[in-house]
């Protein structure tokens, strides 16, 4: 495992490896039931190894405070049409609460802007729930800008395979 050293002692990141999906889901769920959404969780570790470790759809980095795994980031690539190049895209940003403050959630974000710039990527962009004003205020702090004019739309379950039976 290739440890990624940050700015801040004792935290390393290091991207997730298959021996890393049961510790992903735990703190997936506590992310989740942070979110309140804890009933909508189905990931199982064999579901996260194949889709992050078998079929590469997402990168995850796994953070370590004092060789305790403590936070992940979950990320994949996208592609802007307008501007022609690569994007980041950050699904997940989870530090545990116990923590938060210490700057660990900016080292993860500054990596991933790294990250982005040496991978050529025009842009880095995340979602946040609206009631989440700590999170807002933080990424807001470092330069992130909300977008206003636009609005995620999402086709799941019934409606995604009614969609799918008609192509």
């Amino acid at each position: 495992m290739n440890m990624i050293n940050t700015k801040i002692e004792n935290y390393t990141l290091h991207f997730a490896e298959e021996k890393d999906m049961p510790i992903l889901l735990g703190l997936i769920e506590e992310l989740a039931s942070y979110e309140k959404m804890l009933d909508q969780v189905e990931a199982t570790p064999e579901i996260l190894r194949e889709s992050i470790i078998e079929n590469k759809a997402a990168q995850v980095l796994i953070g370590e405070y004092n060789n305790i795994p403590v936070s992940y980031a979950l990320f994949f690539y996208n592609f802007s049409t307008f501007i022609g190049r690569p994007g980041l895209y950050l699904e997940d940003l989870y530090v545990k609460p116990e923590v938060r403050g210490k700057g660990l959630g900016k080292a993860n974000l500054a990596y991933l802007a790294k990250l982005a710039v040496e991978s050529g990527c025009a842009r880095f962009e995340w979602c946040c729930l609206d009631w989440n004003e700590p999170s807002v205020r933080f990424y807001k702090q470092l330069g992130a800008q909300p977008l206003e004019d636009w609005t995620i739309f999402r086709l799941k379950g019934e409606a995604l395979h009614k969609l799918a039976q008609q192509g």
